[in-house]
């Protein structure tokens, strides 16, 4: 079962404090980092971008309280990263605009590394449900599978392709995105593929993305991309898990309890919520929980 990842935050390749950020010097708190070699950097920058990250990776410490990933531009960019020393202290990748189309491109590469994938659904195709579902099936080849840490659903973009940017009153959910959204969860999630929730771009709606992040966990989103730090804790506070919620999980895996019982009237079911309890369980061990109801959000 994939973990919970909270708040990944995404820092431009080119970033001044970058070798700060990847040691934790800065930003410690952070659980999750995505060096952006893509739509962060301008194309008149890259060159610089890759020739700084290729400085930090050579030289950040191999063990790190974070999970370290490289958004690539593409496969020639993949190539580049890969070739770089201390590639191999990086947790994975990020594969923007992920197709089945151009997923063995990227794959190859990656084949014979130990690192993760993390595609991004932000093309046309993810309008498509056969597309998505004939995505799926590449996924679940032998010896892919194993190597797909979630997968990124890239807001932002599918908006764009819309003729849309997310309005500032209403959480992703209320836009043309919703629908999409369930149907990726509905298509990905009960064969075994996790997601992670967009990008929230407005930084002075913390009320907004409060409703949003609830929104996100309510859809089994495991994570969700932070484009600022003041977003982290934000995003986090979500993933503590609530002190019933916590209570009934312990007690739905518990080998004495009966099949089905009440707790905190509602129904619980043994044999319907023990995915369920057991994710609970392990996302408080990761982000810990809330002593009562009265303080989660």
């Amino acid at each position: 079962m994939a973990k919970s990842m909270g708040a990944s935050l995404y820092i431009p390749a080119n970033h001044k404090h970058l070798m700060a950020v990847a040691d934790g010097s800065r930003l410690g708190h952070t659980r999750s980092l995505i060096f952006c070699t893509e739509d962060a950097v301008a194309d008149a920058d890259l060159s610089w971008a890759l020739f700084n990250l290729s400085v930090v990776l050579a030289n950040m410490r191999a063990e790190a309280s974070a999970e370290r990933f490289v958004r690539v531009r593409n496969p020639e960019v993949l190539a580049r990263v890969l070739a770089m020393p201390g590639a191999e202290k990086l947790t994975g990748f990020v594969l923007p605009k992920c197709t089945r189309h151009n997923f063995d491109a990227y794959f190859k590469l990656v084949r014979h590394t130990e690192h993760m994938l993390m595609p991004t659904l932000e093309t046309a195709d993810v309008f498509n449900d056969n597309e998505m579902r004939l995505f799926r099936e590449v996924l679940e080849a032998p010896g892919v599978r194993s190597r797909i840490l979630a997968l990124r659903i890239g807001g932002n973009d599918l908006l764009a392709l819309l003729g849309l940017r997310r309005p500032r009153n209403l959480t992703i959910y209320r836009t043309p995105l919703g629908p999409v959204i369930a149907r990726l969860v509905t298509t990905f999630r009960p064969y075994g593929f996790v997601l992670t929730a967009p990008v929230f771009e407005h930084l002075d709606l913390p009320e907004l993305l409060d409703q949003e992040v609830a929104e996100d966990m309510a859809y089994g989103m495991v994570g969700k991309t932070a484009i600022h730090p003041s977003q982290i804790a934000l995003i986090e506070q979500h993933y503590r898990v609530k002190a019933r919620d916590l209570e009934a999980a312990r007690a739905i895996l518990d080998e004495d309890s009966p099949a089905v019982f009440k707790m905190h009237n509602s129904m619980c079911e043994v044999a319907t919520h023990r995915a369920w309890a057991q994710r609970m369980v392990e996302q408080s061990n990761i982000f810990g929980a809330h002593q009562s109801d009265t303080a989660a959000p």
